[in-house]
């Protein structure tokens, strides 16, 4: 056969290579970490503006029942990517074990379906991914300056610049030159931003310093009735809780904290010119705070707002790379055949209840925000505010199905792909299960699991303790009251441990056999 016919035969397979993949939609799958979806404007107007996240949820939906299964960064990750609780894919905990990657996960299955698979940023489960034909990684937790990356051949090398940057260029790089552009493909971007401890891009150091962020109702809460909240260690005005010079960055020469010289490690990474103008800003901010000598509640309250005002800070990059990879899709020709997820491994407190972190059940944890911008021509047609219960165990179902590739009935999540197509399912789930396994660790947040219907909330706090809490978020969404146990609470509470037994039945969790 001459050149011309090999021409010929290859430019009349372009079509075909075409209508493939114009029949399967690309996945482009943007989680942070810790991001909450009170510090999204889409959500919330009273902090920060996010425009970028926003475009995604203008152009498509906005999920606000979104829960997570287990609040907690690498259990979150591991739900997400196989469709099963945390006792189901064996990661429960970031402190002991190492994930198993030989499980059958979603992005093997997207593989098999046909799909070219990516994860770029933070993996954070111990063991090296798998299931990806391409995948870049940060080491741990990562660093915002000059950060570790692992690559495929096991080499660890040192990035220069901002993590929120580098991450969003080296997913842009596979986009435009790395790909198999005659197959569907699936892009897992994955961010260590937000996470604590909040080192700002150089660029938006002076950004919020003139804004005063609001104080929650409920920062003084004295946890009365909820034994485990008292114990917990992650108040912004305890000392050995936010740390002051890890958290809020106000360090003088000799001060020592329990975490002063993990913080000066990490800003050592700088280079000596970046160095020097991080210095020069919270330098000027740590000698005044030093020289005031705040006590009480004028210090605890100087605590949120450094919090605060670095947490936005590093949001603001974080929302600046969500637009450069919508751009980046749409100069690309890619925007409307691909299915763009935004969400978070969790939710997080800033300031409710007084705290930081995460891992409670209460719902700035347990919810998390997720947005999502639908391909056109797949009936996808939902717009707007979509309110029935989901949870992440439901996005490795979703993909699947997407994919035209079939979901496994061992997951425990399911296709959001109705919700997508604007239906309201009668038989749509009215709860949602949870499970956190964490402790003793770092925060001392009890192990507990718990059911969420429409309007209650039961929760289960065992091991060292056995105490039952009992919400009504429609009299009580702030979780201040515990009203288990209280005359007129019989029949509700027994509803409740009757979902929560058939729920911990239906995921199979061995915990229903010690009740």
């Amino acid at each position: 056969m001459d050149k011309n016919s090999l021409l010929f035969g290859a430019l009349s397979l372009l079509p075909l290579v075409a209508a493939a993949q114009a029949g399967r939609p690309n996945i482009v799958y943007i989680m942070t970490d810790d991001h909450t979806a009170q510090m999204m404007s889409c959500y919330d107007q009273r902090f920060v503006e996010t425009p970028n996240l926003d475009r995604i949820a203008q152009d498509g939906v906005r999920f606000v029942n979104s829960y997570v299964a287990n609040s907690l960064s690498g259990p979150s990750r591991a739900c997400m990517i196989t469709g099963k609780h945390s006792h189901n894919n064996g990661f429960t905990n970031n402190e002991h074990g190492i994930f198993d990657g030989s499980q059958p996960t979603m992005p093997k299955y997207l593989r098999q379906a046909g799909y070219e698979t990516a994860l770029i940023g933070k993996w954070h489960l111990v063991s090296l991914p798998t299931g990806f034909d391409h995948w870049n990684i940060i080491t741990g937790q990562g660093d915002y300056y000059n950060p570790d990356f692992i690559t495929q051949d096991n080499d660890t090398v040192r990035e220069h610049g901002y993590l929120t940057n580098i991450i969003t260029d080296k997913s842009i790089d596979w986009l435009r030159n790395q790909r198999d552009k005659s197959k569907p493909f699936a892009l897992f971007i994955h961010h260590k931003a937000v996470h604590r401890c909040w080192l700002p891009e150089l660029k938006y150091l002076r950004e919020y310093e003139d804004k005063t962020f609001e104080m929650p109702e409920t920062f003084y809460d004295d946890y009365e009735g909820r034994i485990a909240a008292q114990q917990q260690e992650m108040e912004i005005a305890n000392p050995k809780h936010m740390d002051i010079v890890y958290d809020t960055k106000m360090y003088r020469p000799g001060e020592q904290t329990r975490l002063s010289n993990l913080y000066l490690s990490m800003i050592g990474r700088m280079d000596s010119k970046d160095r020097a103008q991080y210095d020069w800003f919270y330098d000027s901010i740590s000698a005044d705070f030093w020289r005031r000598d705040l006590k009480g509640r004028e210090l605890a309250e100087f605590k949120y707002q450094r919090y605060m005002r670095d947490y936005a800070k590093t949001l603001k990059t974080l929302d600046d790379n969500v637009g450069r990879v919508l751009d980046e899709l749409e100069a690309e020709g890619l925007l409307d055949n691909t299915l763009v997820v935004y969400t978070s491994d969790q939710g997080f407190y800033m300031g409710e209840h007084g705290w930081f972190d995460k891992r409670f059940m209460y719902e700035e944890s347990l919810n998390t925000p997720l947005v999502m911008r639908m391909p056109k021509g797949y009936g996808l047609n939902a717009k707007g505010v979509i309110s029935e219960m989901v949870q992440n165990i439901d996005y490795a179902p979703t993909f699947l199905d997407l994919a035209g590739a079939p979901v496994p009935a061992d997951m425990d999540g399911v296709s959001l792909l109705p919700l997508l197509r604007g239906e309201h399912p009668k038989d749509w789930r009215k709860s949602v299960y949870y499970h956190y396994y964490e402790y003793p660790a770092e925060h001392s947040v009890k192990r507990h699991y718990g059911v969420r219907t429409e309007r209650y909330k039961l929760i289960h706090f065992y091991q060292d303790i056995d105490v039952w809490e009992l919400y009504d978020l429609k009299a009580d969404p702030q979780e201040l009251h515990n009203i288990y146990g209280q005359p007129g609470t019989e029949k509700i509470e027994k509803q409740l441990r009757r979902e929560l037994e058939r729920l911990q039945r239906q995921y199979h969790d061995p915990i229903i056999e010690k009740n």
